[in-house]
């Protein structure tokens, strides 16, 4: 792989997105891959945005992903979609999830982001929080299932996929988010 693959993942305090990159970024070390991550989480603690740029590829020499350049765009929170849309591209896949977290300057939230996505870009994959929830049981593992679902997409083995998940979730998690993982990945139902 001579390009740079890029991800961002992006979304609001509190929904596991520095978790979902450390994975991701450790997955593409482990897959022998150059890989740099760039986060900012200051206001995570106040609900505010939040988002991680992961880049991976044979030597990659910044961890900032150059506006359009996005191959993947991950998105937990619908508004947060919307901000970032300068770095899609018309091939970029749009990981969106339906999860609505009203900022509090806002009284109402706006309505049909999903439609608007879908008419105006091509690899919107619309995420149903709840749906997900349904298939793994918890809410606790729903970023790890979302991985799954994402891997289909990342070149990675699922060997890669274990360990990366293995060094990076809490002690005695594991089981149950590689039991998440793999529904998200449509192993197990």
């Amino acid at each position: 792989m001579n390009n740079i693959f890029n991800i961002l993942i992006v979304g609001v305090g509190g929904q596991g997105i520095i978790l979902a990159s450390d994975v991701i970024t450790e997955a593409a070390m482990l897959a022998g891959f150059d890989a740099k991550k760039s986060e900012i989480h200051g206001m995570s603690q106040r609900g505010g945005s939040v988002f991680s740029h992961i880049r991976f590829g044979e030597k990659v020499f910044s961890p900032v992903i150059p506006e359009s350049e996005a191959n993947i765009l991950i998105s937990l929170e619908e508004m947060e979609t919307l901000r970032w849309l300068s770095y899609v591209n018309e091939e970029t896949k749009i990981f969106f999830m339906k999860t609505q977290i009203l900022p509090a300057e806002i009284n109402d939230y706006p309505q049909g982001i999903e439609e608007k996505m879908k008419k105006n870009y091509n690899n919107v994959i619309t995420i149903i929080p709840e749906e997900l929830i349904k298939k793994i049981g918890k809410p606790k593992y729903l970023n790890t299932a979302l991985l799954g679902f994402v891997s289909n997409h990342i070149n990675f083995t699922e060997d890669v996929w274990k360990k990366a998940i293995s060094a990076n979730v809490p002690d005695g998690t594991f089981d149950e988010n590689w039991n998440a993982f793999l529904i998200g990945k449509g192993v197990n139902k």
